[in-house]
């Protein structure tokens, strides 16, 4: 593994567009129908108020969000550095406030990336999502009690399991209503997912969205300028809360708060946990996050279980069918609404068979052979899907969703041998660049095919001479320039953000960020205690605990559970309703006590010395397995080589 010293960071600035990039957003202004402005009347219909700026601000005084950065989008006409079908996308996305969607039906928008809707019973106020942050949740709580009054929390509802819908949900329940019992409600297997996806692949998946996101790009039209769901992500503080009911079946039926909601489950769509529902009252239909103003993606940048575009399509197909016609209003917990039967049913049609054809299509094309990236450069969209607005590939991008599907069905391997057992990227770039002649003669043609707008073959070359040479200024200044030319190109957000966070992490190095925080006790409190081993067996270091066994019984009062925890053969197992007659030690203890050791807010031996905890056997056994568990970094290299060895 290259252990390389840092290089030091370039002051090389972003550069201006090429003359082929300003010619292929000159192509799409004409293909595409920037006339329909129907969308920006949406967006805008029902404001009730704002924050100025939607700026939210912690307790601490620190920005967790602020749409002020943004202020360059009034302009209408995209710079030459944006596509702009992408800076259409994020005008649209810089309306904010709270929006009636219609009486008694209240959205929050621009607050964070996604929405918290508001639905009124007859008491309170139902919550839909609760937005990323718990300062951005209790600052859309405050500006719908602003423009509605106060009302209590009459119940919350997940819709799925990602962090944007459910990571604020402390901002709008106290510790009194979680004490009072007010009903949080999920689809089947949230916790399962959530957890899955959060927690245990946490670390890599939160420097993997740097790069979709952008976070850390600036804000600007030659930097980042939205996400296509949205602006960003939200920077406050986050905690998950379990919910006390969850929904079953399609068709299950809920009153709450005098309202009678039906569902439809839609799991393995945008989210492996995932529900709709329509309130017949309001003849509102939500469609959580498989209806929304883009195509969405089948696998993120970021990772993730690959969606299922077949079951998507159907679960479309379904909700037509039992609400077809019937609703006069549809909100998604991204974007804005669409009002009127019949735009509602055609805009269901279309994404119904917009995830249909990328499904079939790619199968087609797959079963004559063509592999996932012969099958991108294959596939195009039929005109009717092509020209609709909310099918634009601003945050998934039918050339990147066809490759999601070929790995959902066929995986990583295209059969190709030469793909079977290839070298990593260091030792393949060396022999690549010694191939091509060198490292002067590889950036000679590089920058011969640049000049021809040959992006993304240059962007290939130079970038195993990247691996090859990581201390080569002209090759990191090559491949930063070439990666700026693909982001300005791109239509999709998350294209760009990747592209543009890479020519910055080329040019300046990694950024420098605070050492990860502890997980808050509100999360460790929502897992289950399988999930609690599951997570600390993620971060044992196998190769140290090679020839190593330790068994622990652990003794949970509050929860009345009881856990066998092995370490044997490098792997750390458990086994749940049982002791071991020969552990090495054991622990009895609230697991809540647990909870307040693992977030850092008091220490084991104090919690012993306490009488919190009472110890049986050898209790050195329990420090002997935490020194063998890694602590996982904020950053790794991810465009140049990795500069610490991993064992």
């Amino acid at each position: 593994m290259n252990q390389a010293a840092p290089v030091e960071a370039s002051k090389e600035m972003p550069k201006e567009a090429t003359a082929s990039v300003i010619a292929q957003h000159a192509a799409t202004l004409k293909a595409l129908p920037f006339s329909d402005t129907r969308d920006f009347d949406d967006a805008a219909r029902g404001l009730l108020g704002t924050i100025e700026n939607a700026k939210i601000v912690s307790s601490q005084g620190r920005t967790v969000w602020s749409l002020e950065p943004y202020g360059f989008l009034s302009a209408e006409e995209a710079p030459p550095t944006v596509d702009p079908s992408l800076w259409r996308q994020s005008r649209l996305n810089m309306h904010h406030g709270l929006f009636e969607v219609v009486p008694g039906v209240y959205q929050v928008r621009g607050l964070d990336i996604a929405n918290m809707t508001l639905i009124e019973g007859e008491r309170g106020v139902i919550v839909v999502d609760t937005l990323t942050s718990i300062e951005g949740a209790r600052a859309a709580m405050e500006l719908y009690f602003q423009h509605r009054g106060e009302r209590p929390v009459s119940a919350v509802i997940f819709t799925h399991t990602h962090t944007d819908h459910w990571g604020g949900a402390r901002g709008v329940l106290d510790d009194a209503a979680l004490a009072g019992g007010t009903p949080i409600i999920a689809p089947n297997l949230f916790m399962e997912h959530a957890v899955s996806e959060n927690i245990i692949a946490g670390p890599a998946m939160l420097r993997r969205a740097q790069y979709q996101f952008g976070p850390f790009l600036a804000k600007g039209v030659r930097g980042q300028v939205d996400c296509g769901l949205g602006k960003t992500m939200a920077a406050g503080a986050v905690a998950l809360v379990r919910p006390t009911d969850l929904i079953i079946a399609t068709g299950d039926r809920r009153t709450i708060d005098g309202v009678e909601f039906e569902f439809q489950m839609a799991p393995n769509s945008e989210a492996p946990a995932e529900m709709h529902f329509f309130i017949a009252r309001y003849k509102l239909l939500n469609l959580a996050e498989n209806c929304t103003h883009n195509f969405h993606n089948l696998l993120p940048f970021r990772g993730a279980d690959v969606r299922d575009a077949l079951a998507w399509s159907k679960y479309l197909g379904e909700a037509l069918q039992m609400w077809g016609g019937k609703a006069d209003a549809m909100c998604g917990q991204h974007h804005w609404p669409v009002w009127g039967q019949e735009r509602i049913d055609t805009m269901i049609r279309q994404q119904r068979d917009l995830y249909k054809f990328a499904h079939d299509q790619t199968i087609r094309l797959m079963n004559y052979g063509l592999t996932a990236s012969e099958i991108a450069e294959t596939i195009r969209l039929p005109a009717s899907l092509e020209g609709a607005w909310h099918g634009r590939g601003y945050y998934g991008h039918i050339r990147h969703n066809v490759k999601a599907i070929y790995q959902k069905y066929l995986g990583w391997y295209d059969a190709n041998p030469v793909n079977l057992d290839p070298l990593p990227p260091v030792e393949s770039g060396k022999k690549y660049v010694e191939y091509m002649g060198g490292a002067d003669a590889t950036l000679a043609r590089a920058r011969a095919d640049f000049a021809k707008g040959e992006f993304r073959f240059v962007a290939q070359a130079v970038s195993h001479l990247v691996f090859a040479e990581p201390d080569n200024q002209a090759a990191r200044a090559m491949l930063a320039d070439t990666f700026e030319q693909l982001g300005y190109a791109s239509e999709s957000s998350t294209w760009r953000n990747a592209y543009l966070f890479g020519a910055q992490e080329l040019r300046q190095g990694m950024p420098k960020t605070p050492a990860p925080s502890t997980m808050p006790r509100e999360t460790l409190a929502a897992l289950r205690s399988e999930q609690l081993w599951d997570v600390l067996g993620v971060r044992l270091n196998g190769p140290k605990a090679e020839g190593k066994r330790i068994v622990l019984n652990w003794n949970f009062t509050d929860t009345g559970e009881t856990f066998i925890l092995n370490l044997e053969n490098s792997a750390l197992t458990y086994v749940a309703g049982a002791q071991a007659a020969g552990a090495d030690a054991g622990f009895t203890l609230p697991r809540s006590v647990l909870d307040e050791v693992i977030a850092k807010l008091t220490t084991f031996q104090e919690a012993v010395s306490a009488g919190k905890i009472e110890v049986s056997g050898d209790p050195m056994r329990l420090g002997e397995l935490m020194a063998l568990m890694d602590e996982f970094p904020r950053m790794f290299e991810i465009v140049e080589p990795k500069r610490t060895a991993v064992s």
